[in-house]
């Protein structure tokens, strides 16, 4: 894709319809007032940045993150010593199942759910462990008016505790009151994104379970309609990690993969969370 230079920084699109990589800038310094807001306005436009080759203590990717809002610990992993927004996202060798390896928009069963997230990769094996993301927003505007109509009005319930996401957390909760909590909240099926005002769909197969008024059996159909509609590659991009790559999304406005196709290897990141606000 085409790359743009904007005052000292190159972008160049992953994807035409979602991911910008943006190099020449070090996250580990403040990021300037001017930079800060077209980085802003950039994030929210591809809805994924990536920033390669980065090299960050947790305190600086803390620090970067938290330009973008105002940071929140994840429910179900415990901080690293020291910092309790910056959570490890690993596999080891010996583990089958990967984090979060689900199609999902990340706790979607909160009544806040997570505006967004920043990954740092810190280990990575020497082929596989790459990560899926999609524009749930374009994915909506491809419906045909006739769905739209039939979904706008609609709301689903989310639940931390569907069972295929829930065993992908099983080698990394390392306390058994994290490990018993469970959250349920329902949010609209087409949400608006609070910053642009752009409609998205906000079902996921991770944690949507049914409509509000439906059973899960009278739901099943429709919902997963709708995942393998999102899942269209011409709303996709594919990032390959390297050490020291920093991704930042907006959680309001996509899905997410972490493909697991490493088992054998380790693979370690760090993430740390956005705060977000009830979707509407």
């Amino acid at each position: 894709m085409k790359s743009t230079i904007n005052e000292g920084f190159v972008i160049k699109k992953i994807s035409p319809t979602i991911g910008s990589t943006v190099y020449g800038l070090d996250l580990s310094k403040p990021i300037p007032k001017e930079t800060l807001k077209k980085l802003r306005h950039l994030w929210l436009e591809r809805k994924l940045l990536v920033f390669p080759e980065q090299t960050l203590t947790p305190q600086q990717q803390t620090d970067f993150t938290q330009q973008f809002g105002e940071l929140d610990q994840y429910p179900f992993l415990e901080g690293i010593k020291g910092h309790p927004y910056v959570a490890e996202v690993l596999k080891r060798p010996e583990e089958k199942i990967n984090f979060g390896g689900v199609w999902h928009a990340d706790t979607a069963y909160l009544e806040t759910p997570a505006a967004g997230a920043s990954l740092y990769a810190l280990e990575l094996p020497p082929i596989g462990g790459d990560t899926i993301f999609c524009n749930m927003g374009a994915a909506y505007q491809a419906l045909t008016d006739k769905l739209k109509q039939k979904i706008n009005p609609l709301k689903a319930f989310n639940a931390s505790n569907k069972p295929n996401v829930s065993q992908t957390r099983l080698h990394r909760i390392t306390r058994d009151a994290l490990a018993k909590q469970v959250f349920i909240n329902s949010h609209p099926v087409v949400r608006t994104h609070p910053e642009t005002r752009e409609k998205t769909l906000f079902v996921n197969e991770a944690h949507t379970t049914h409509f509000t008024n439906q059973s899960e059996q009278q739901s099943k159909a429709l919902l997963n309609e709708l995942y393998q509609h999102a899942r269209k590659p011409e709303f996709q991009c594919r990032i390959t990690w390297h050490i020291g790559m920093v991704a930042l999304w907006d959680n309001r406005s996509t899905h997410h993969y972490p493909i697991n196709d490493y088992t054998g290897y380790r693979r370690l990141l760090h993430r740390v969370s956005l705060k977000g606000d009830k979707p509407f």
